[in-house]
């Protein structure tokens, strides 16, 4: 009898301890594990100016593609029009001259003014080194960001308008 009364008491006492417990942040507080986070680019876009993952403080959808992969061209002109009308998150692209067949820098940007899109943001990463750090396996594939940095998903091959908005509603 005493044993079970012990019991009892120790029980009751986690009981209101736990409840007891909260933050004083409220619901709010997100726990954001580190091997998650998409890797912390800064990389300049076609006019020289730096573009950082880490100022941009909204959800982020990034597109890598190639000059000779002709389903990433195939889907210029989709990345083109939701560039100009989305305001939930980023679009930013990213290419890599000198890697894995990419013409160079200059040779990219001489080609690129050529094409009719004006709204893409497109990132230069040369040599690849952050195309090795996403783990990019093919053209094109799709990062999905959330505003904390977190990557929360990647697709290879193309994904329409529809489908990258739809995932993209999903993060936080």
């Amino acid at each position: 009898m005493k044993r079970n009364c012990m019991r009892l008491l120790v029980s009751l006492f986690f009981i209101v301890l736990i409840a007891g417990c909260g933050t004083p942040y409220g619901d709010d507080v997100i726990l954001i594990d580190t091997d998650d986070l998409a890797p912390k680019f800064v990389l300049e876009d076609l006019d020289g100016n730096p573009v950082s993952l880490e100022d941009i403080g909204q959800k982020v959808y990034v597109k890598y593609w190639t000059s000779w992969c002709s389903i990433c061209l195939a889907g210029l002109e989709e990345l083109d029009s939701l560039s100009a009308t989305e305001t939930e998150f980023r679009v930013i692209s990213i290419v890599n001259p000198n890697y894995k067949g990419e013409m160079s820098p200059e040779k990219f940007k001489e080609w690129y003014a050529s094409l009719p899109y004006e709204n893409i943001t497109v990132l230069l990463d040369e040599d690849g080194v952050w195309a090795k750090e996403f783990d990019v396996i093919g053209y094109p594939s799709s990062y999905f960001i959330s505003r904390f940095g977190e990557l929360e998903e990647t697709i290879v091959g193309h994904t329409s308008n529809k489908e990258l908005s739809k995932i993209m509603k999903r993060l936080r």
